[in-house]
């Protein structure tokens, strides 16, 4: 199920990129490509229309998609904490410290 929503929240950015580039901006983009006439089909006007109301909604079907796989990620995933991760130490028993004789003073004889 996730990657078929996967491929689909792809295929809606790939989609919404190309529309984005189509409609006509200042800078040019793809609009003088074809973009923006649709060949006599639409005047102008309502060809940017129509861009802009696909692009809403291929954002709002990208975010709906984006919200989905987050939820589904989370529910996929149980909690856990870094701290079970770590393995545990060994701890090296030392031997029982020997007795101390006391200060080590040279003594003349």
């Amino acid at each position: 199920m996730t990657a078929v929503l996967l491929v689909i929240h792809v295929i809606l950015a790939v989609s919404m990129v190309i529309v984005v580039l189509l409609q006509r901006s200042d800078g040019g983009a793809l609009g003088g490509l074809g973009g923006g006439s649709f060949g006599g089909l639409m005047s102008g006007r309502q060809s940017a229309s129509l861009l802009t109301r696909t692009t809403g909604v291929l954002g709002a079907c990208f975010f709906a998609s984006s919200l989905v796989l987050a939820i589904m990620a989370s529910n996929r995933s149980a909690p856990s904490s870094i701290l079970d991760d770590v393995a545990p130490v060994q701890v090296e028993e030392l031997p029982p410290p020997e007795e101390d004789p006391g200060p080590r003073v040279p003594v003349d004889q």
